[in-house]
């Protein structure tokens, strides 16, 4: 009988380096989805922040911070990266567990906005996508949550099953911005 090997979407693919750029894999122990009730967005921010120290953020925003993070991801959807969620978080709104569903990796380094500027139809500018910002874009042919988490570092979601094609996009990109900048 053959045994299964439990492997994360980048697992043979990342981390990458280049001169001044990193792209590694980020493995959460839980990616939850999570949708409050009608007349419970209150409730469960409060609970939230009660139970693991972050709240409900506001659209296109973040909370939070390493090892905890609610990210707003849709309209009426939060996504919370990290801690398990309680059962009576499931009496006041939608819980659903997609942890192996997503992918998710952090591009940090000085370059990292021009590397996404290659691929991203927003602006990602300091000025004006600071820390904890998140926007819903494509990220050149697939959809991704993009969240500013540093000064230069930014943690990218896109569906699972665009791992790699997420991977190769930025290496391109990558490789490109690095290329222009030995020109210059």
């Amino acid at each position: 009988m053959a045994e299964l090997i439990a492997k994360t979407a980048c697992a043979d693919l990342l981390p990458l380096e280049f001169v001044g750029l990193t792209l590694t894999e980020v493995v959460e122990d839980n990616v939850t989805v999570i949708a409050p009730y009608k007349d419970q967005h209150k409730a469960v921010s409060d609970l939230l922040q009660k139970t693991h120290g972050f709240g409900l953020p506001a659209v296109n925003r973040s909370s939070g911070k390493e090892g905890g993070r609610a990210i707003w991801f849709s309209q009426g959807q939060w996504m919370v990266l990290g801690p398990a969620l309680g059962l009576k978080l499931s009496k006041i709104a939608a819980v659903v567990d997609q942890s192996d569903a997503w992918t998710i990796v952090r591009l940090e380094g000085a370059a990292a906005e021009d590397v996404l500027a290659r691929l991203v139809p927003v602006n990602l500018s300091r000025s004006a996508f600071k820390r904890g910002h998140t926007v819903r874009s494509s990220l050149y042919h697939m959809m991704a949550s993009i969240t500013r988490i540093g000064n230069n570092t930014f943690q990218i979601i896109v569906f699972r099953s665009m791992a790699e094609t997420l991977v190769h996009d930025l290496s391109v990109a990558m490789k490109s911005v690095l290329a222009r900048q030995r020109q210059g």
